[in-house]
């Protein structure tokens, strides 16, 4: 039970972090963070004491009987959002551009694309996320050592680095274990 996730908001509510029951019960004693009930209600740690336990909560065990699990947190001073950088690489260049040819628009397997230079190497294009896209085999020979306006081709739309939010990146292949964590998340 102590290990079971907390939702952890910063001190504007933004989700930040995933953690654990045990940590957040030491970041809520500590009164780094206030415990947030289902209605958005904050409670430092006395009061949170004295939350009824419903049959659906998880509850800690204390020696003079039982404490209700927190399931979001509020951290009470912090307000930064961690910065997230997502590498260049083969794998997310596809991600970004959806396995599609970015000048033709047909989808063969991954094995039929190449990584394209909008502005070719030779003619000091660098390995950046506004520079290359993902092409079929026949489109990328078609184009070679030319500029895309040269070869007469258009991409199908401008390459720019992706975007993601920190709450798109806590949840990436975790699905939302407890309804609290609903209104927080749809926001970030």
């Amino acid at each position: 039970m102590l290990n079971l996730p907390v939702l952890v908001l910063n001190r504007v509510y933004v989700p930040i972090r995933v953690t654990t029951v045990r940590r957040a019960l030491c970041l809520l004693f500590s009164g780094s963070a206030w415990a947030l009930d289902d209605l958005g209600e904050s409670y430092d740690f006395t009061h949170w004491r004295r939350v009824a336990i419903r049959p659906s909560d998880d509850h800690v065990a204390l020696v003079d009987g039982r404490l209700r699990a927190p399931r979001v947190l509020n951290l009470v001073g912090y307000d930064r959002v961690p910065r997230i950088v997502i590498r260049l690489s083969r794998q997310n260049l596809m991600l970004r551009d959806q396995y599609q040819c970015q000048y033709c628009g047909r989808h063969p397997g991954p094995s039929d694309l190449n990584v394209d230079h909008v502005v070719p190497r030779s003619r000091g294009g660098r390995d950046t996320w506004e520079n290359l896209v993902i092409s079929c085999r026949s489109c990328n020979l078609r184009k070679g050592k030319r500029t895309p306006r040269e070869a007469g081709m258009r991409l199908l739309q401008v390459p720019s680095a992706p975007r993601l939010s920190y709450t798109a990146m806590l949840l990436q292949g975790l699905t939302p274990p407890f309804v609290e964590w609903g209104p927080f998340l749809e926001t970030g």
